[in-house]
């Protein structure tokens, strides 16, 4: 028998805490051979991650009518100035088919431009508008406010070092691809 109450599934609007969640998985897992540190690395960057763009999302991005990923294209278009999509969609870290989506509603809300590419009209290049540079300018220091203060828990040294680490893991991965 489960220990919790079933109607259709899992309750979406009841969500477990981290301690919870940690009790539950020691359980199901009690003799398994795992390499429960990694495991837990894992897990937490992954819950970390969540729960730092749902954050973000809320105080910073909502506000503009901006998602995550609209808002890491626009990030990654504000960096390089001009970036052809299929780079924009690797460094996003999502799908030629999302791009185009998110790519159409920032271009409706006047904020990207697209351009075929000077050596290739099947290729095309992505820009801020000027209305983009400045909607950047302004919710880049708000958002990176958040940034700071939910860093803050950490203290400058630890969050340096899990800086750090969390870019030894990627060099990592990408140094395997």
């Amino acid at each position: 028998m489960s220990r919790y109450p079933r109607a259709g599934g899992r309750h979406a609007d009841q969500g477990h805490t981290l301690a919870a969640t940690e009790h539950a998985v020691a359980e199901r897992l009690a003799g398994f051979e795992l390499d429960m540190p990694a495991m837990a690395a894992t897990q937490n960057l992954y819950r970390a991650a969540n729960a730092v763009r749902n954050h973000l999302e809320q105080t910073v991005l909502a506000p503009h009518q901006l998602t995550w990923t609209g808002w890491v294209v626009l990030w990654v278009v504000w960096i390089w100035e001009e970036i052809e999509t299929r780079d924009v969609a690797t460094e996003a870290g999502i799908s030629k088919g999302t791009l185009t989506g998110v790519v159409k509603t920032l271009e409706s809300r006047g904020l990207v431009s697209r351009n075929a590419h000077p050596d290739d009209g099947r290729r095309v290049l992505l820009a801020l508008t000027p209305e983009g540079v400045r909607l950047m300018e302004k919710l880049f220091p708000q958002f990176n406010r958040q940034e700071s203060a939910l860093a803050a828990p950490l203290g400058l040294r630890s969050t340096t070092t899990l800086a750090r680490l969390l870019r030894r893991i990627v060099a990592d991965l990408e140094s395997r691809a």
